[in-house]
């Protein structure tokens, strides 16, 4: 079976996620387009990138990516690092012939994220951008009935992504509240996956308004300047008008990412916090809760008898097998999987958002 080497940036929350993603694709997804062999660990802190490597199994470790990036073994570069550590480290990866997938949002602002774009579009290799709800199987039948017409002509879309994880003031100050290492707060952390969503199930962002808040502008001593939340109104290209909001500061919700979509034939709904539900209404009748987890649903192939539920972790599996096959089969990762070109889109309305936000003006998106 081949394998590839993959070399990855970063241990913590979202480095966990992918190697536990790589760890159970040859398990799960048997057999997998291509065997990842985790080579080397990358990360700031000397202790804790060491034990991230035992814990996962990966043959090396560095406080330096450049190491993992010269490393021959290595075929495919995953970049879990902080935002600040997007650009250079997966130009750089993709430079020197590695696959890369990054993690979102692609860069701190639009300018960084469609250099990142075409610099490794240039390169020619697979990449990919870390949207990973497109790969909970609930999403993708959504987008399944979407394509066959079931609902019609979409006429609304409203998103919003709510957390809670800040709402203590007393709650310490991290890289997410440092614009120098975040570029914005709840924006990027949440809004760019509402905002992605948007786009995969509906189609591009036409004109947005919107407005940002930070409620505590300092904790333990320094300086809180992104922002703790953010409402919108959007116009989509296609005619259906939205909202988009996303907070960190919603007492009670811990990942509450939440849609619905309204149709001219019907109507659809979704609630990260019930991940294997997807509400569906047709032809004007009352919502129906349909179980996500037959075998004739998207991914459920690689998993559990009808009924058994999949987890948040297993869209991961789903994502980056996705990608794998794309470099085995040298296919295309668009438009199901999200590119960097889609990270740079993203970018591009997060952007507006801002804009918007200090303007108190409606915004028009253009897309380079």
């Amino acid at each position: 079976m081949a394998e590839i080497g993959v070399g990855m940036l970063g241990y913590a929350f979202m480095g966990k996620a992918h190697s536990h993603a790589l760890l159970s694709i040859g398990h799960m997804t048997w057999p997998p387009p291509l065997e990842p062999r985790l080579v080397s660990i990358a990360g700031r802190s000397e202790a804790a990138v060491a034990e991230a490597a035992e814990r996962y199994g990966y043959e090396s470790w560095t406080t330096d990516w450049r190491e993992v990036v010269a490393d021959d073994r290595v075929g495919l570069f995953d970049n879990c690092g902080p935002n600040a550590l997007h650009a250079e480290p997966t130009v750089a990866a993709a430079e020197a012939g590695k696959h890369v997938i990054c993690e979102k949002p692609l860069g701190m602002n639009a300018d960084e994220s469609y250099e990142i774009w075409q610099r490794v579009e240039a390169t020619g290799v697979k990449h990919a951008c870390g949207f990973n709800y497109r790969f909970v199987p609930a999403v993708r039948l959504a987008r399944r009935l979407i394509e066959a017409g079931e609902i019609g002509e979409i006429r609304h879309f409203r998103g919003r992504y709510l957390q809670d994880w800040l709402s203590d003031p007393a709650a310490p100050k991290t890289w997410r509240l440092d614009s120098a290492e975040a570029g914005t707060g709840a924006i990027g952390d949440l809004g760019t996956h509402v905002i992605d969503l948007a786009r995969f199930l509906v189609g591009e962002i036409e004109s947005i308004s919107a407005l940002t808040r930070t409620f505590v502008d300092e904790r333990g001593g320094a300086r809180v300047d992104v922002d703790d939340a953010f409402e919108s109104v959007v116009a989509f290209q296609g005619g259906a008008v939205g909202t988009i909001e996303a907070t960190r500061f919603a007492l009670g919700r811990k990942n509450a990412f939440q849609w619905e979509i309204n149709g001219s034939k019907g109507s659809l709904a979704f609630d990260m916090e019930r991940l294997n539900e997807l509400q569906v209404s047709k032809g004007g009748g009352g919502f129906e809760r349909v179980l996500v987890t037959e075998p004739t649903h998207p991914f459920l192939e690689f998993w559990w008898p009808p009924g058994h539920i999949v987890g948040w972790g297993d869209t991961f599996v789903h994502e980056l097998h996705h990608f794998l096959t794309a470099i085995a089969e040298d296919g295309s990762v668009g438009p199901y999987g999200s590119t960097l070109e889609d990270g740079y889109r993203a970018s591009e309305v997060a952007d507006a958002i801002l804009r918007s936000a200090a303007s108190g003006a409606r915004e028009t998106i253009s897309y380079r």
